[in-house]
């Protein structure tokens, strides 16, 4: 028989990290979980937290995203996530779905943020570059 190596937990948070750069996956993957019919709010907070995890590995996290999920984070911790999980359920009762879907906007030059800082999320350093550095390149060789 031969001997096969089971996948760490590391290498698998490695592994669902690289998939969430992707929208659709990360899409798909807070929609799961919004549509599980047992409210999770530390699954939700886990799963929030790996998207952006993805995002910031990627340097595409915009300073509102970042603003925006902080203060997400808090009421989640504070409530427990009862007001999404309650607009999710009052939705269904009228005969609607809350759909999670990638939105077909591009970020601006000016909506992302020029800086960043080692990830809160992951012990390893983000190793990010300044975006708009990159893109003003791209401007001058054109």
């Amino acid at each position: 028989m031969k001997d096969v190596k089971a996948p760490t937990s590391h290498s698998y948070r490695e592994y669902l990290i690289e998939s969430l750069k992707d929208p659709e996956e990360a899409a798909g993957y807070i929609g799961a979980i919004l549509e599980e019919k047992g409210p999770e709010p530390a699954l939700l907070r886990n799963a929030i937290r790996n998207v952006i995890e993805a995002r910031i590995r990627m340097n595409a996290l915009s300073e509102s995203a970042k603003e925006h999920h902080e203060k997400l984070d808090k009421m989640l911790t504070e409530s427990g996530g009862s007001e999404i999980y309650s607009l999710v359920e009052l939705l269904e009762a009228l005969g609607f779905q809350l759909e999670i879907t990638v939105a077909d906007i591009e970020l601006s030059a000016e909506s992302e943020s020029t800086t960043f800082v080692e990830s809160e999320l992951s012990p390893e350093p983000a190793n990010l570059v300044n975006k708009k550095v990159a893109n003003s390149r791209l401007h001058h060789k054109i």
